[in-house]
Formats: structure tokens, C-alpha cells, sequence
């Protein structure tokens, strides 16, 4: 089979992969569910637009809290049919309970968009009638079960404790104790409210992450996976290690469509591990290759993960501020994995695939050259017409619209319902778990315990801004492990994120900070999860291939303090000051990478003689002074740390000389 067939084959299964863990329906369900994804569609766009049609239709105003409360319901009714209660629950037919459960909270949801109004206007979440008390436990109860659903046992745990926080607050330990309140009311709290159930989480979902979630899955069933992989083959198949290096490029830029790493490394991973495994690249490295640069695929714009989005809300900027922001490390990141790959190509002596296997630059832009054209029309919208909201739906819109000009991609009926039920699928998933994470932010707003934990973790931490990282980073990666990355962030973002920015920090470097640290328990041991999937794929030791991808990526460890330290690694500072910090950190990364693969471009080998561990490791601390950006918390300008990496480079590269003069003598 020619790479183009295998392409087109791994493309063709991209939905299969993606709904692996949803229900094959019937057709009486999967109409339904059509019908339902189509309806949440249609009223997104309603409100985003504010075409007033059920003003105009049925004389009703679709106040905010309305819209929200009917996208959660429908959403969270669909997730019951989509996704199975356990893994040994039926796969190809919906059981009573889950019918069940599908029809009571579509009657749920009914009861609060009807009162919706009453809500706002009588303020329910503090004084709600008698019946109000009792519909809202329900729904507090399936929220929990979606939440489970969506998110897996420990989001059910902690989100369970927590949201019943304020009934047990006031007999905690002073420390940590808050306002009591009732159960009933409580439960009311969490389900009228806008800090509760609508809060951050679902407003950020209703306003910005439904648009660029179906802009995601547009791209993917219209082939642009494809596309980016065949680009990244016809760039760079070729070369030194090409097959590693594709893999970097195709993962990186799917990544920022699916949001997903796990999704991400059995999509490319698919071609990219076995292609790497062809030129001689060891499994486990293939597999550990693969997990980092699908990682770090979250993290990249324009589109990104779900969680920017969310950061955007938390923050109160544009989600394109935090896209710009996350620009430059995420750029870092795949430098470094780039210099790495490369480095382990020349010390290994691989070479890249023959261009006679690889298909053509000419022929990729001549199938997809529309894609390209569709992210530059996105990004357009986003910078300089400033429409946030608008712009994914204008980029679909323009996408499906072409794509049906191109044979190859031309949407069937049938392919068009698969784009569906995955979006549905996605948004229905999503919905579950922000809608379940939100509880856990009315908790301790409610309690009143927000801004009393900020103030002991300060007093904890002696106001010592070093101590408060150690423990937002050893926290948010523990989170991260057994939690989504959004479901971390967004508890981290309550508890954590207000201390570390009361102790001076910047906002948008704290809130990234948090991110990157739970992001990392994908590529970290015990529960590495993307190298797990990665390992299962290029058929070895799962723990190995954790251990190898911790290696490989080792410099998103760092990445994380070199924006807190210093602001203007995230464009936050004057233009001379981050061309200054971006300069030495590619310097740095260069040296950091070179140690650790044991191979520097233009000096060759750094291993096999007497003084090989300490010259590396000079280079490795030489390269992190270099890496690390002066003038911001740290005690020491640019050049005072430019000249110590200077001197400390310097000598780890005498010794390299001298370790192999020394062989050859």
C-alpha cells in the first residue's frame, strides 16, 4: 500500500477512533440525536448571532440563563444515550436506565427554562419555592452522573465532595471552614445560581467553546487531518529522522484541532509511530516522540483546547489574548522536541524516508489548499475584525462551502450525519464535564472559602512567590493525573490561581502555569496517559515509554517557570525585551537538547570519552541559565545570566574537545 492509501485509510478511520468510547445506536436514537445536536446548533447560533427568533416566533426573550439551561439539558440528555454507563454496559443499544435518565432531565430541563426568569428576577438561588428545592436535587444528581460519564470516577469523587461543601463548611477546622447552608439549599444554590451550574465553565462553553468545537470536528471530517499530515510528510519525510520530525509537525497542528492528546497520538500516531519504527527508530522513542508532540498539540493556536477558552473567561480578556500568549512557548516546546529528534537522528544515524515514497509538495497544496486558506480567514477574523464569537461559525460556514468543490472531501449525506453525531458526541461530552466541574466553583463561592484559602496558602507559603509555584506545580500535576486538564485547571484556577496573584504575579503567566503543570501528567509517570496510548500503538512497555517521553520533553518542565519569571515570554513586556528572552531561550533550548541526546550540530558527538557526563552536563546548565529569562522575579539581569551560561558552555565544550583529542590520541 502506497503512504497516499495509508494516509487516506488512517483519515478515513479518524471517526472511528474518536467514538470509540460512544454508542453505536440504532437508527431511532441516532435520529435523535441528529435532531438534538442540530437544535443546540441552531440555538447557538441564535444567541451568538441575536437573531431574536423566539422573540419573533413566540413573543419569549431568550435570556441568558434560558439559552444555558436549555444547551446544558439537551447536551447532557444526549451524553446518557452517547456514552455508556460503564464499559460493560450494552454498545449497540440504549438500556431502560439510560432512556430513562435521557427523558428526565429533557423534563428537568423544561422546569428551568420555563421559570428561567423568575429565576433572575426573584433570585431563586437564595430563596427558592418549595418545589424549586426538590427539582433541583435531581438535577444535581444527573449533573454528578454526567460528570462521572464524562470525566471518569475521580471528577465524580471530588466534584461530589466539594459541591456538597457548604453543608458541612461550618465544621471544618477553622482553617478551611466557610458559611453553612442547608442541603435543599444548597442544592438550590448549585442549579439557579450563575456561579454554580452556569458559571465560568458553562459560560465560557455556551459563548466560545461550542464554535471552535465544531469548527474542530468540521476540519477533521473534511479532511484537513489529512492534509496536515501529507504537508508535514512533503516537508520533512525526507530528511534526517523525517518520519520523528513529521510527527512533531502533523501532531502539533491536529493536536490544536482535537484538543485531545490521547485522541491525538491514535490519529497521527497511527502513521507516524509505524514510520518512524521503519527508519530504525526504537519503539519505545517512536512511541515517546509521538505522546509529546500530541501533548503539546493542546496548547496550540489558533484553536487549542477547551481549557483557553475557559482561561479567557477566568481572566475577563479575549480568548485571542490567550491564544497570542500561548504562542511563544508552545513554539519553544516543539523547537525543543524538533532539536532533540534531530540531534537523536545524527547520534543515530538515521536517515529519512525516500522522496520517491513521499507524495509532493505540489500535489498537497493542490488537494487542501483551501485549508489553508480557511485558518487564515479564521485567524483574520480573530485579530484584526476583533469578532471572537462569530468567527468559527463564519470559518465553518466558508470551509463546508468549499469542501464540496473538492471531489476527493465532498461531504455525502451520510458522511455529513457522522460530522454530527461526532460534534454532538464532543459537545455532549463537554457539556457533561463543565457542567459538573461549575459546582465545585459555586461551592466555595458560596462558603465564601475562595478568598480565605488564597489567604492561607499566602501565609503558608510565607509570601514567598518560589514556594507557591513548588506547590501550584506539584498540585496541578497530581490533579492532572486524575482529572481532565480542564477539570485541574478550572479547580486550580479557584483555589490556587488568586494566591499566586495576590503574591505579584502575572495573571495570564499563573493561569498558563497551572495549565501546563496538569497538561504534563500526559507524558509523566505513573499515569501517563498519551505515552500509554502511544506505547499500546507502537506495541511496547507502556512505564518505559512514559520514562523515555519524560526525556524527550523534558523542557516543557522548565517552560512553565520561564513565563512566570518573566512576563514577556508571553509577549507581555516591551518588544526589545521579548525578542531579548525569546533569543536566549532558542540558545537555550538548542544547548538543553544538544546534552541531552548527547549531539551538537556543527561539533558532533558529545559521548563516548572520559569527560562525556561532565561536558553534557555543563552544556545542560549552560543551555537552562541561557533559557532563563532575566529581569522579571528573578535576581539577575539578561546578560548577568547570558555571561555565567557563556562561561559555563564554554567549558563543557573544552572538555568535549579535550575527552575526544584524548580518543583519538
Amino acid at each position: 500500500m502506497s503512504q497516499t492509501d495509508t494516509l487516506q485509510t488512517q483519515t478515513d478511520d479518524i471517526e472511528d477512533l474518536e467514538t470509540l468510547r460512544y454508542r453505536r445506536l440504532p437508527a431511532r436514537w441516532m435520529a435523535i440525536c441528529l435532531a438534538l445536536t442540530t437544535l443546540t446548533i441552531l440555538l447557538a447560533v441564535n444567541q451568538v448571532f441575536n437573531l431574536g427568533f423566539f422573540k419573533m416566533t413566540f413573543g419569549m426573550v431568550l435570556v441568558t440563563n434560558r439559552y444555558m439551561y436549555l444547551l446544558a439539558g439537551v447536551m447532557i440528555a444526549m451524553l446518557f444515550l452517547i456514552m455508556p454507563a460503564v464499559k460493560s454496559a450494552p454498545k449497540t443499544r440504549v438500556p431502560w436506565y439510560d432512556a430513562l435518565l435521557f427523558v428526565l432531565t429533557l423534563v428537568l430541563t423544561a422546569y428551568f427554562v420555563y421559570f428561567a426568569e423568575d429565576i433572575l428576577d426573584e433570585a431563586w438561588e437564595f430563596n427558592p419555592p418549595e418545589h424549586g428545592l426538590y427539582v433541583s436535587l435531581f438535577l444535581w444528581a444527573i449533573v454528578l452522573e454526567a460528570g462521572r460519564r464524562a470525566g471518569g470516577i475521580a471528577v465524580f469523587i471530588i466534584v461530589g465532595v466539594l459541591s456538597l461543601y457548604p453543608v458541612y463548611a461550618g465544621m471544618m477546622p477553622d482553617v478551611i471552614s466557610g458559611v453553612s447552608r442547608p442541603f435543599l439549599l444548597t442544592g438550590a444554590f448549585h442549579m439557579f445560581s450563575e456561579e454554580s451550574l452556569l458559571g465560568i465553565p458553562m459560560k465560557a462553553f455556551s459563548s466560545l467553546v461550542f464554535g471552535f468545537l465544531l469548527f474542530g470536528v468540521a476540519l477533521i471530517y473534511t479532511g484537513a487531518g489529512q492534509f496536515f499530515i501529507n504537508l508535514a510528510f512533503a516537508l520533512m519525510g525526507h530528511v534526517r529522522g523525517g518520519p520523528a520530525k513529521v510527527a512533531i509537525f502533523s501532531s502539533g497542528l491536529f493536536g490544536s484541532m482535537s484538543g485531545g492528546p490521547v485522541t491525538n497520538v491514535l490519529t497521527t500516531g497511527a502513521l507516524t509511530i509505524p514510520a518512524m519504527k521503519s527508519i530504525g527508530v526504537r519503539p519505545k522513542t517512536a512511541a515517546a516522540i509521538e505522546a509529546c508532540a500530541s501533548t503539546g498539540g493542546v496548547m496550540m493556536p489558533p484553536i487549542m483546547g477547551a481549557t483557553a477558552f475557559i482561561m479567557a473567561d477566568f481572566l475577563g480578556v479575549r480568548y485571542i489574548d490567550v491564544a497570542l500568549a500561548a504562542a511563544i512557548p508552545s513554539l519553544l516546546y516543539y523547537l525543543g522536541l524538533f532539536i532533540q529528534i534531530d540531534a537523536y537522528a545524527a547520534e543515530n544515524k538515521l536517515s529519512g524516508l525516500p522522496k520517491e515514497q513521499l507524495i509532493t509538495l505540489r500535489q498537497v497544496f493542490k488537494e487542501g489548499w483551501y485549508y489553508i486558506a480557511v485558518f487564515v480567514f479564521l485567524v483574520w477574523m480573530l485579530i484584526f475584525l476583533k469578532r471572537e464569537s462569530h468567527a468559527p461559525y463564519y470559518a465553518t460556514i466558508l470551509l463546508l462551502v468549499i469542501n464540496q468543490f473538492n471531489a476527493k472531501h465532498r461531504l455525502s449525506l451520510q458522511r455529513f450525519k457522522e460530522l454530527l453525531f461526532a460534534a454532538g458526541g464532543l459537545l455532549a461530552e463537554l457539556a457533561g464535564l463543565l457542567a459538573a466541574v461549575g459546582l465545585i466553583v459555586g461551592a466555595l463561592q458560596v462558603t465564601g472559602m475562595t478568598g480565605t484559602l488564597t489567604n492561607d496558602l499566602v501565609y503558608l507559603a510565607g509570601e514567598n512567590q518560589f514556594a507557591l509555584l513548588i506547590m501550584g506545580a506539584a498540585t496541578s500535576f497530581v490533579l492532572g493525573i486524575g482529572m481532565t486538564v480542564t477539570a485541574a485547571y478550572i479547580f486550580l484556577a479557584i483555589i490556587l490561581a488568586p494566591a499566586l496573584i495576590a503574591s505579584g504575579l502575572d495573571p495570564m503567566s499563573v493561569h498558563m502555569f497551572l495549565l501546563y503543570w496538569g497538561m504534563l501528567s500526559f507524558i509523566t509517570p505513573p499515569v501517563a496517559l498519551a505515552a500509554f496510548a502511544a506505547a499500546s500503538v507502537s506495541n511496547c512497555k507502556p512505564m518505559e515509554t512514559g520514562v523515555e517521553a519524560m526525556r524527550i520533553g523534558s523542557i516543557i518542565y522548565f517552560i512553565p517557570f520561564f513565563f512566570v519569571f518573566n512576563p514577556a515570554f508571553l509577549g507581555n513586556g516591551s518588544a526589545i525585551e521579548v525578542i531579548v528572552v525569546c533569543a536566549t531561550a532558542v540558545i537555550g533550548i538548542f544547548l538543553i537538547s544538544a546534552a541531552l541526546q548527547g549531539y551538537l550540530v556543527w561539533v558532533g558527538s558529545l559521548t563516548g570519552h572520559l569527560f562525556s557526563l561532565p561536558s553534557r552536563a555543563l552544556l545542560l546548565i549552560g543551555g537552562l541559565l541561557l533559557a532563563l529569562p532575566g529581569g522579571g522575579i528573578l535576581p539577575f539581569t539578561h546578560w548577568q545570566l547570558a555571561i555565567i551560561a557563556l562561561i559555563t558552555t564554554g567549558t563543557g565544550l573544552c572538555l568535549n574537545l579535550l575527552g575526544r583529542r584524548q580518543i583519538i590520541a
